[in-house]
């Protein structure tokens, strides 16, 4: 089985390794078009470097914390993690600065909508083959020299030990969660700085240069138009890989370390223990239906590649995600039938016998899938939401905002609705591990999501190079087709990754209560966490808070950044008078420069309230106080990213809409405030967002790491043995 694990990571990074070089050898059209790439891809390269120096740093001493306070493996584990998160967001970068150009050219010799769309989606699918790749080849690793080879996969091992400062857990859960928490690092670091850099960027670039100096987006003559689109590779594309990766991880092994405290503390020992044989099953289950959905999303990439394109990339993209995701269910369905079949299931509450861990993911699936669909109604010009901000627009800038908010806001209930529907129905067929398998399932095809989100981003800097290049129209036409298009499959990508991050996250929960169990727990073991307690009530007011701080430190953070962008491209505009006549060329290293080093300050703060947030909360009050903590937390920080994300995109697509043609098109009044209502949005969809799944898993697997320590040494019950 792990054969088959390894060659599928293998064979999606050699396939990634094939669409790279690939793209990499198409022509890059003009030498002004060549110079233009070039100044985004040295820029990004410049970003990537010191944002990954700095992490490194940061990473080694996470590493070394947790080798010393926990275990060695789990220090390693973080670091390979981190290591296989790094990566994918590198490459990602690089692919995205490699294909911007290549897109951009493809329309100007072809000027047909559905080639130009191939070498993007190209393109992109270096990114999302990189992210299944990656995660899965570093699990595979985890499994077969922690599992295998130091054995803590064998039976005598699955129990709860104590190290040498009397923490307990069992010690292949703690080596997954430390992989997963190197992922997590990694991600939180590539989201906040990238969104923080490319929201600077664009906030400064359009409020100047397309409200006060009234020239188009990404027009030469703009100095924060390099540095626009430097940050769409670092923010959108890095960012992004390292979110999805975290997010696919943090599925699989919130269904690992569930299996495995499950088969210790024998939760269902009155209708009989789990056997060591089925927890086996259990375990390895997870990692091989992922390796199927990465061959089933290899098969819908090479189809998109091979066929003939048409000119409607919405149909093209959805054809290739239904087709990975038709696969992906056939196949492991099959599987799922032969693997469980002749096993003892009864005692896991498997309600529809082998193939209730399969329907739980399908379930998931489903989920994400109407998740998807609801957030393409809210953010599609397609659709009315979308309409009804354009249309506000005429009346001026506070209603284009009004009318934006109130879409985000009425966008969150049925996301919500159906991901609640989602977690009882898996949990009714397959119990946790039926909720864990949810999340698996609606990640299962990530490959093609990321995919498809990367190429957006991709299209995007394509229509600025040809902007800057000063390309025939028709060029620029087909770009912004495809990033509209962009617009929506990321706020569908984004959808998936938050409700795939609360399931994650209930899971992780109830591993956070099992973890409380010591060494003497065994047979009748069960969950408990009393909300009426009021440790634990104040616990979720506290959280149910924190993602609204996290949020305005971010968005703080961006407005930093862009008043300083404002006022440089302001500056130059004033003091180099021949830049708006094109006798003069703007300084656009000036305008990176302070966008990376607004990212690379402001990018610390939010990691570390993410990490040390429930460390404090349990050394200060206890185990009980975090478990509530972390409830709080995942339900505000789910509905406040589903506000962000479609709210953002709304606005976004509502500007593109306007600049269709209608309401009066580019230069009008509604114009203008439909770009105010874009900058507002901005830093929501592509900084917060993003970043808010991320806290909730950072937070849930630190908790798990930890909560053996706090529950027995804290200040609350240090002062209740004084008093005693």
């Amino acid at each position: 089985m792990f054969g088959f694990v390894f060659i599928a990571a293998l064979a999606a990074l050699a396939f990634a390794g094939i669409n790279f070089y690939g793209v990499k050898r198409m022509n890059q059209g003009t030498d002004r078009m060549i110079e233009i790439s070039g100044a985004i891809r040295e820029g990004a390269d410049a970003f990537i470097r010191h944002e990954y120096g700095l992490i490194a740093k940061i990473a080694v001493l996470i590493a070394l914390a947790l080798g010393i306070v926990v275990s060695w493996y789990t220090g390693v584990a973080f670091i390979l993690g981190a290591v296989m998160s790094g990566s994918a967001g590198w490459i990602g970068m690089k692919i995205a600065t490699i294909s911007n150009v290549r897109v951009s050219n493809k329309a100007r010799e072809t000027g047909s909508i559905g080639e130009t769309l191939k070498v993007a989606f190209r393109g992109g699918s270096v990114m999302g083959l990189s992210v299944g790749g990656f995660s899965l080849f570093g699990l595979a690793l985890i499994y077969l020299v922690f599992g295998r080879f130091f054995g803590q996969l064998g039976q005598e091992q699955l129990l709860i030990k104590a190290n040498w400062l009397g923490i307990t857990f069992i010690p292949f859960t703690m080596t997954v969660s430390g992989y997963a928490l190197g992922c997590s690092v990694i991600a939180m670091f590539d989201r906040v700085g990238g969104g923080i850099f490319t929201k600077a960027a664009d906030m400064g670039a359009d409020l100047v240069g397309k409200t006060e100096a009234h020239i188009p987006e990404d027009d030469p003559r703009n100095p924060a138009t390099i540095a626009d689109n430097v940050g769409d590779n670092v923010g959108d594309v890095a960012g992004l890989g390292a979110d999805l990766l975290e997010s696919y991880v943090g599925a699989l092994i919130s269904s690992v370390v569930l299996a495995s405290y499950m088969f210790y503390t024998n939760l269902t020992a009155a209708s009989g223990s789990i056997s060591y044989d089925l927890v086996s099953h259990l375990l390895v289950y997870p990692l091989i239906f992922a390796g199927i959905g990465t061959i089933s999303c290899m098969a819908g990439i090479a189809f998109l590649l091979v066929k003939k394109i048409s000119d409607h990339p919405h149909h093209e993209l959805n054809l290739s995600t239904w087709i990975s995701a038709l696969l992906t269910l056939i196949g492991t369905g099959i599987f799922t039938w032969f693997y469980f079949s002749g096993q003892d299931i009864a005692a896991l509450g498997f309600r529809l016998g082998a193939l209730s861990p399969w329907f739980a993911a399908v379930a998931g699936i489903i989920t994400g899938i109407l998740i998807g669909q609801l957030a393409e109604h809210s953010t599609s010009f397609d659709f009315l939401p979308t309409k009804q901000i354009s249309e506000a627009s005429r009346e001026g800038t506070a209603l284009n905002i009004t009318q934006g908010l109130a879409v985000g806001m009425k966008s969150v209930f049925f996301p919500v609705f159906v991901l609640a529907g989602a977690a009882i129905c898996a949990n009714a067929i397959a119990g946790l591990y039926g909720v864990a398998m949810a999340a698996i399932g609606m990640l299962s095809f990530v490959i093609s999501t990321v995919s498809v989100d990367t190429y957006g981003p991709i299209a995007d800097n394509a229509g600025g190079i040809s902007e800057m290049s000063k390309l025939d129209p028709s060029v620029r036409i087909i770009t912004d087709q495809l990033d509209a298009v962009g617009n929506t499959t990321a706020a569908i990508g984004k959808g998936f990754a938050i409700g795939s991050a609360g399931l994650a996250a209930l899971s992780l929960f109830a591993s956070f209560l099992y973890a409380q169990a010591m060494p003497n727990d065994t047979d009748g073991y069960t969950l408990n966490l009393n909300f009426i307690n009021t440790m634990t009530l104040a616990g979720g007011l506290v959280g149910a808070a924190l993602p609204f701080l996290f949020s305005g430190i971010l968005i703080e953070a961006v407005a930093k950044a862009a008043r300083k962008m404002v006022q440089e491209v302001r500056r130059q505009f004033r003091e180099i008078p021949g830049i708006l006549t094109g006798e003069a060329k703007p300084d656009y290293t000036t305008c990176i420069t302070i966008s990376s080093a607004g990212a690379l300050a402001e990018m610390k703060l939010p990691a570390l309230i993410s990490v040390l947030t429930p460390l404090a909360g349990g050394f200060l009050l206890g185990a009980d106080f975090v478990g509530g903590m972390l409830i709080g937390t995942t339900l505000s920080a789910i509905m406040l990213a589903l506000f962000t994300a479609n709210s953002g995109g709304a606005w976004d697509n509502a500007k593109k809409y306007i600049e269709q043609g209608h309401h009066g098109g580019k230069g009008s009044d509604a114009h203008s405030a439909s770009v105010v209502g874009d900058t507002v949005g901005d830093p929501l969809k592509d900084t917060v967002g993003p970043s808010l799944d991320i806290l909730i898993k950072i937070m849930a697997v630190i908790s798990l790491i930890t909560v053996s320590v706090f529950q027995d040494y804290n200040l609350v019950t240090w002062i209740s043995s004084l008093i005693k």
